[in-house]
């Protein structure tokens, strides 16, 4: 079960790195292209690993599954941001944790011809997991709408697609090797986007002229520090999230998104965790109803664990 564990860490990771994206999708960073190229091209030192993990060039079919794999991956990025960028959070994240593992458990059962399927105790801990990561996510009131369940349904889509190809890499490399070629691809998606999309490149290499001030240099830097230590943290994650994709046996790889409510449980006790001790950074007012809610979305994902930990 080492890749239970490993996606657990995983999960924490990006909870703390979710914090961060959110302060720079709204302040920051707004423009949701521009994030995504710069989280894409990010992935060219990627490249830094091949003299260390005995790197090679596998079969065309391997690369051109490896490239989509990590192409599609920068592409549902781009439509999460969109929609964490236009729609609330609460609205759009539940649909994504829900049908993220559902298109995963689908497209595994597909690809595999019916071969791969969870036995009794997995499919339990898979709906328990679902269960509990659409609960901490949802708010009250806050309903998703027919614009944002379509962002929704192809984003979940493409990060399912993604996911279920990567596996299909892993099968049939090695994982540092897969992981390179995967990262390429999404390098060169970022590319593409950068070729192609007209107002990303103005965005970009735009000059702002404006009154030069000693304070916005300053906190350009910070940003842009605050953005690349948070990107390492990212790639650490995915790292090790694709490990954990790679350590799992095929029809697993639905209960590792699944295990996302997880990653939400995390970003729960942080947030509470930082409002009470930074009040200025974040302010986190939940009601008795709310604490409620999480409990027993938290609660679901305990119970999901124990299935999985003790099948």
């Amino acid at each position: 079960m080492l890749w239970l564990i490993v996606a657990i860490i995983s999960y924490f990771i990006l909870a703390a790195a979710f914090l961060v994206d959110k302060y720079l999708l709204s302040s920051s960073i707004p423009n949701p292209k521009s994030y995504t190229f710069y989280v894409g091209i990010l992935g060219v030192f990627v490249l830094a690993f091949i003299p260390f993990v005995g790197f090679y060039i596998p079969q065309t079919s391997q690369i051109i599954l490896a490239l989509s794999a990590g192409a599609i991956f920068v592409y549902a990025l781009f439509w999460f941001y969109n929609a964490l960028f236009h729609f609330e959070a609460s609205r759009v994240i539940p649909a994504v944790n829900g049908l993220v593992p559902l298109f995963t458990f689908f497209l595994v059962y597909i690809f595999s011809f019916g071969r791969e399927i969870l036995p009794i105790s997995g499919i339990i801990a898979f709906i328990l997991l679902v269960m509990g990561s659409i609960l901490i996510t949802f708010e009250k009131g806050k309903f998703i709408n027919s614009r944002s369940f379509k962002i929704s349904l192809i984003c979940a889509f493409l990060f399912s697609l993604s996911f279920t190809l990567s596996k299909y890499v892993y099968l049939n490399q090695s994982f540092w090797n897969g992981f390179i070629w995967i990262r390429l691809g999404g390098v060169i998606a970022s590319i593409l986007f950068l070729i192609f999309v007209k107002d990303l490149r103005k965005a970009i290499f735009k000059r702002k002229e404006t009154t030069v001030s000693l304070q916005a240099p300053k906190k350009n830097y910070k940003t842009m520090a605050i953005f690349l230590l948070n990107q390492a943290g990212g790639s650490l994650a995915s790292i090790l999230q694709n490990w954990a994709f790679a350590l799992a046996p095929l029809a697993y790889i639905a209960v590792v998104n699944a295990l996302q409510g997880v990653q939400y449980a995390f970003l729960l006790i942080l947030t509470i965790i930082i409002s009470l001790k930074f009040p200025q950074i974040i302010k986190e007012e939940i009601s008795k109803k709310t604490i409620l809610q999480k409990a027993l979305a938290i609660l679901l994902i305990v119970m999901g664990l124990v299935f999985l930990a003790f099948k």
